[in-house]
């Protein structure tokens, strides 16, 4: 049976929708971004809805875009490529926000600012140590919405 790891989001705006990832012996933050009513390139990814509440299973796979392995969400209805990796921006690029997400899943050890804007910060260790709790071995991600 898989582990079950958990995302609960637990606030949404401009510069992004925030939230805490939480498995047995691991809790960071996550980053994702803004819901934009599905439109193309502003919401989570171009002609693509945000992830719905539900559970899905996550692989341990290699990623071309990023040249390494990383987790990637299974069974996403309308949308795929969907990986867990390092990312600090995730806002509203038509609101002057940066983004550094094309509609996937950021993780951090802390929520702050990175030049007035809210930012996962300290990602790459969160990605890594997530990583290493996991064992790259597969599992169920439950997504809940506060």
């Amino acid at each position: 049976m898989d582990r079950l790891v958990t995302l609960r989001r637990v606030d949404s705006g401009d510069q992004g929708v925030f939230g805490t990832l939480t498995a047995e012996g691991f809790r960071c933050f996550t980053g994702e971004l803004p819901w934009r009513d599905n439109a193309s390139l502003k919401s989570c990814v171009p002609s693509a809805s945000y992830i719905p509440p539900g559970r899905y299973r996550v692989i341990w796979t290699p990623s071309p875009r990023l040249r390494k392995n990383t987790y990637r969400l299974l069974g996403v209805p309308n949308r795929s490529g969907i990986l867990i990796h390092s990312s600090n921006l995730m806002g509203d690029r038509s609101l002057g926000y940066k983004a550094q997400l094309l509609g996937c899943i950021s993780l951090g050890e802390r929520i702050g600012f990175i030049a007035g804007q809210k930012a996962l910060l300290i990602s790459r260790p969160a990605v890594r140590r997530f990583e290493e709790v996991m064992q790259h071995k597969p599992f169920t991600l439950e997504v809940t919405d506060a």
